[in-house]
C-alpha cells in the first residue's frame, strides 16, 4: 500500500510541479511581452473560455467519484484508477493558468484554476484514503 501511495503522490505532486512550470513560463512570456494578448470577446477567446469551463466542469466530478463507482480489489487497479482520478481532477488547473496569461490576465481562468486545485485536494493520496476506498460497502450497514 505504501508503494501505491508513494506512487500516486508523484502524480499529485507532478501535477502541481507543473502548473507552476506553465505559471513561470507563462508569467515569463508576458511581462517580456513575447505574444500579443488574446481578445477575451473574440471568437478565439470565447471559444476557450468555453472549452476550459466545459472540461472543469465535466472532469472535475468525473475525477472524484472514477474510484468509488469502479470500486478497485488490487492495489495495481487502483494505482491507475486513481492516477487518473488526479490528472482528471487537476487538468483545469494548468489550463486555467496558460488561459489566464493567454488572456491578458482575465481572471475568470484564474478562478477556474482554483476550483480544480480546491478539488484536487480531495485526491490526495494517502494510507487511510487507500483503504476506505478500497475495503467493500456493506450493504446492511445503515446510513444516516
Amino acid at each position: 500500500m505504501e508503494q501505491v501511495v508513494r506512487k500516486l503522490n508523484w502524480i499529485y505532486y507532478g501535477q502541481m510541479f507543473f502548473t507552476c512550470i506553465v505559471w513561470g513560463v507563462m508569467t515569463y512570456a508576458y511581462s517580456h511581452g513575447m505574444y500579443e494578448p488574446l481578445d477575451v470577446f473574440s471568437k478565439l477567446g470565447m471559444t476557450v473560455q468555453y472549452f476550459i469551463i466545459i472540461d472543469a466542469l465535466i472532469t472535475i466530478p468525473l475525477g472524484l467519484y472514477l474510484v468509488k463507482f469502479f470500486k478497485p480489489q488490487t492495489d495495481e487497479k487502483y494505482l491507475k484508477l486513481a492516477g487518473l482520478r488526479i490528472l482528471l481532477v487537476s487538468n483545469a488547473m494548468p489550463l486555467g493558468v496558460f488561459a489566464f496569461y493567454w488572456m491578458g490576465g482575465y481572471k475568470s481562468m484564474i478562478w477556474v484554476s482554483a476550483i480544480a486545485a480546491i478539488a484536487m485536494c480531495f485526491s490526495k493520496p494517502s494510507i487511510g484514503k487507500m483503504d476506505k476506498e478500497m475495503t467493500p460497502e456493506d450493504p446492511n450497514m445503515p446510513t444516516y
